[in-house]
């Protein structure tokens, strides 16, 4: 399958549902949520003039094992380089992107737990 974005002319994605050929269906959404706050916090530690030299984010999740094999929970770790950096400064950007911002965090069923973790190397 091949997702056409919401742009004429935009990027594609293949999508392959066994996940063999390309990410599955529930990889790509996860994918999404870590672009989607990812870039939330990159935009907000610029305009915090936070000197940002490298930045991940990793998801783990885990599912339920009958179907549907929804998410049970999910947690973000964001790795990030950013010199002379404090700690408070990148946790309040990663709560104002999962609790305001992301549009696919609020797109997730609320009773999913996504938690993270912050591995600064200031």
């Amino acid at each position: 399958m091949v997702f056409h974005g919401g742009v004429v002319g935009g990027p594609t994605i293949q999508i392959d549902g066994d996940g063999k050929e390309a990410p599955s269906p529930v990889d790509t959404a996860l994918v999404g949520l870590a672009g989607c706050t990812g870039s939330d916090v990159v935009d907000i530690a610029r305009k915090k003039r936070l000197d940002l030299k490298e930045f991940r984010v990793e998801v783990q999740a885990e599912r339920r094992d009958e179907y549907p094999r929804r998410f049970t929970k999910i947690k973000l770790i964001y790795h990030v380089v950013a010199p002379g950096s404090n700690e408070q400064a990148f946790r309040q950007a990663i709560d104002l992107s999962l609790e305001k911002y992301c549009s696919v965090t609020h797109s997730l069923n609320p009773d999913i737990p996504v938690t993270y973790e912050l591995r600064l190397q200031a």
